[in-house]
């Protein structure tokens, strides 16, 4: 176990599985500025080590993912629109990270999953969440306004209507309710939730790297402004897969009719 931000962010490596804990349970794990940064160190670790083939987020306590930012810190640092300038810069380095993520990275969702934590969870691949937890963006209780990313996030998993449901709103909405929307994959009872999360990150463990490098960074692409597509690099990922020696392995093992055993290379 490595601990960053005072201890607010922990992560540990086991089974091909990095874990990033969002670790303030006595504040719902709000994100403290300190803790984006420890964020984006740990992402920043588990990035560089060949041996993560996947991430998992997650909050400590069981009753919340991540409340949203912290709101004890508000008066300080987002008091006004020239504050908020301030924060959005230095929270801008995790939020960075994880959006440029290039493995899989699941968000495991149990209890409040509110404002920035929602935002989070969103900029992950796929979000797993228990019955019982709860869902929103408050903003127009609070009187502010969220930025470009988190909205464009949030419509491109639940569509325009949904999203101008949630926002203008400012409830919650049940875990069932998410699932419909499209805002998380699955639902599953809270007491299974290790479970079902365990088995799909040792599904995507034991799955080629490259493969999935390749195949987020197309997802993405398909999902970003034509302009900013990098044509180019999508096709050089494409080829170091067909060119790996794990498509041989993949191959191999088809043909053997076995488990294939992928090394990245």
């Amino acid at each position: 176990m490595t601990d960053y931000a005072e201890g607010k962010i922990l992560a540990r490596a086991e089974g091909g599985v990095g874990t990033i804990t969002f670790n303030q349970p006595e504040k719902r794990n709000a994100m403290s500025i300190g803790m984006w940064d420890g964020m984006a160190e740990a992402l920043d670790a588990f990035a560089a080590d060949a041996a993560v083939r996947c991430v998992v987020l997650e909050g400590a306590g069981g009753k919340a993912f991540v409340s949203g930012a912290d709101i004890s810190q508000f008066e300080k640092t987002r008091s006004d629109a020239e504050a908020q300038k301030h924060y959005n810069a230095k929270t801008s380095h995790g939020r960075a990270r994880l959006a440029a993520f290039p493995k899989p990275v699941i968000a495991k969702i149990q209890g409040f999953c509110m404002g920035g934590g929602l935002g989070i969870a969103m900029s992950c691949d796929m979000r797993i969440c228990g019955a019982g937890s709860e869902f929103g963006i408050p903003a127009a209780k609070l009187g502010i306004a969220y930025g470009f990313d988190m909205v464009s996030n949030l419509v491109d998993l639940v569509g325009p209507a949904h999203a101008h449901f949630i926002l203008m709103t400012g409830g919650r909405i049940t875990a069932a309710e998410a699932e419909r929307m499209g805002l998380v994959n699955k639902v599953v009872p809270a007491e299974g939730l290790d479970a079902e999360v365990a088995a799909i990150t040792a599904t995507i463990a034991a799955n080629a790297p490259l493969s999935l490098l390749a195949n987020k960074r197309t997802v993405r692409a398909v999902l970003a402004d034509p302009a900013e597509r990098d044509m180019a690099a999508i096709a050089a990922a494409q080829d170091s897969c067909f060119d790996s020696a794990d498509y041989r392995e993949g191959r191999r093992a088809f043909m053997e009719k076995r488990k294939p055993s992928f090394t990245g290379a």
